[in-house]
């Protein structure tokens, strides 16, 4: 049974750096073909696809987040973690990190999710 953990400060401050990290059990994020993927949904609007870095560790990002957006990983510890930059209010929302099969197929398993809210 795989399992996702999400971590990470809960208030961040406007202009400030966002960072989550994803701690994965029961599988590696090495193993072929899977993808690894942060996902948010903010208050009121549907589940937003923010990057991904897929089994290879090589990085996918969404185009609209690609400028403030970093995911990279941590094979040692098997996490995965995820930094935006210059935060504003419209980035509050609640993050989930995910797995997929290929970088197209159905998410298959979920982290709880962690609420971040940016706020002064």
């Amino acid at each position: 049974q795989v399992q996702l953990q999400e971590s990470g400060p809960g208030l961040v401050k406007p202009s400030q750096t966002l960072s989550l990290t994803c701690t994965v059990s029961g599988g590696s994020i090495t193993t072929n073909y899977y993808s690894w993927s942060w996902i948010r949904q903010p208050p009121g609007k549907g589940l937003e696809l923010i990057g991904a870095i897929p089994y290879s560790g090589s990085t996918y990002y969404s185009p609209s987040l690609k400028s403030r957006t970093s995911i990279s990983r941590d094979t040692s510890k098997n996490q995965f973690t995820l930094q935006l930059s210059s935060v504003t209010p419209e980035d509050t929302a609640v993050y989930y990190c995910a797995r997929r099969y290929t970088v197209v197929g159905a998410y298959d398993y979920w982290g709880q999710g962690t609420q971040v809210t940016v706020s002064s």
